[in-house]
């Protein structure tokens, strides 16, 4: 395929292949990745980033078709004369926030019981599932707003190991004091019980609290998480709190960059290891999403925040020495 200002052309009748390989292997790996990481507080996307450079999928050389004629995600014209050439790099991050579908459908699966209720909500025949929608809802909105005001930046400067680094890094340190703050507040019997029980001023401040995770490598489910601890939910809460959340951001996240760059990646890799990829995310953010709830509720978020920083360490042994 041929594509001009980010809409699809036929291409050529010569290309029939796609345009470069992803390997099952590097399909399965990205997949297992994404939805280990996705719901732990530990960032998917950092993860990712790591993993598509130690896979070698960054490279920024055009790509050409059987024809030999260049493939283009955006063709020249008089705005943009050099074009933007499909690349081996813009497939594989597209591929990294596509592969989001799998975890999608995994916290749909496992949460069905909510989204019905929502549903029913949304008819006026279920005033929980209706408080919790508006929850969400108002959640939902500031990472959204912030996040089409400013991808093309975030895209541009802040995909690489560095700021993975520095987020891992401030990311644990904010999980620390988020886990003694809650410990403090347990003790002095201040929490939410349910979730339909936060305020829209909490959810409003859990969502501005997500905005942080537009800095790759901070971590979505994180942020979340501690934004439920500071609006007074327990540490089971906020996780569920933070995983139905993520299938509202993380739809409109897939749906938008599957629109905008989607038919590219398919071109340059094909349809199936894609689809293989979101299968693997799905059965390992299931599994993830489990471990996780029974996990925070005994032991919170300190062992994350340590596996933060040694991750951090470890990146920049690897970076800078």
């Amino acid at each position: 395929m041929v594509f001009a200002q980010g809409k699809v052309q036929s291409l050529p009748s010569a290309q029939t292949k796609p345009a470069a390989e992803l390997s099952v292997k590097d399909a399965v790996i990205l997949g297992l990745i994404e939805g280990i990481t996705e719901f732990l507080p530990i960032s998917s996307t950092g993860h990712l980033i790591i993993t598509t450079h130690a896979l070698k999928l960054e490279s920024q050389e055009p790509l050409h078709g059987a024809d030999g004629q260049p493939l283009w995600y955006k063709r020249p014209s008089r705005k943009n004369p050099a074009g933007e050439p499909l690349t081996l790099k813009l497939a594989a991050d597209t591929y990294t926030v596509v592969i989001q579908f799998g975890a999608i459908a995994a916290v749909a699966l496992l949460y069905w019981r909510q989204f019905v209720a929502m549903f029913l909500g949304l008819l006026g025949r279920d005033a929980a599932g209706r408080r919790l929608l508006v929850n969400l809802v108002i959640a939902f909105i500031p990472a959204a707003l912030i996040g089409l005001l400013a991808h093309h930046w975030i895209d541009q400067h802040l995909f690489s190991i560095g700021t993975v680094i520095a987020a891992q890094v401030a990311g644990a340190g904010l999980m620390l004091y988020a886990e003694y703050w809650r410990r403090r507040a347990a003790c002095r019997g201040r929490q939410v019980r349910e979730l339909i029980d936060l305020s829209a001023r909490s959810s409003a401040n859990i969502g501005l609290l997500q905005c942080l995770a537009l800095w790759p490598g901070m971590s979505r489910s994180m942020t979340v998480i501690v934004g439920g601890y500071f609006a007074g939910l327990e540490a089971r809460r906020a996780a569920e709190f933070s995983f139905l959340l993520g299938f509202v951001t993380l739809s409109a996240a897939t749906i938008l960059k599957s629109y905008s760059s989607g038919g590219a990646m398919i071109a340059v890799f094909g349809w199936s290891n894609v689809l293989l990829g979101c299968i693997v995310a799905a059965v390992s953010a299931a599994v993830a999403v489990r471990f996780l709830v029974g996990f925070i509720t005994r032991h919170g978020l300190t062992v994350f925040a340590i596996y933060r920083l040694i991750t951090a360490a470890a990146l920049a042994v690897w970076l800078f020495v």
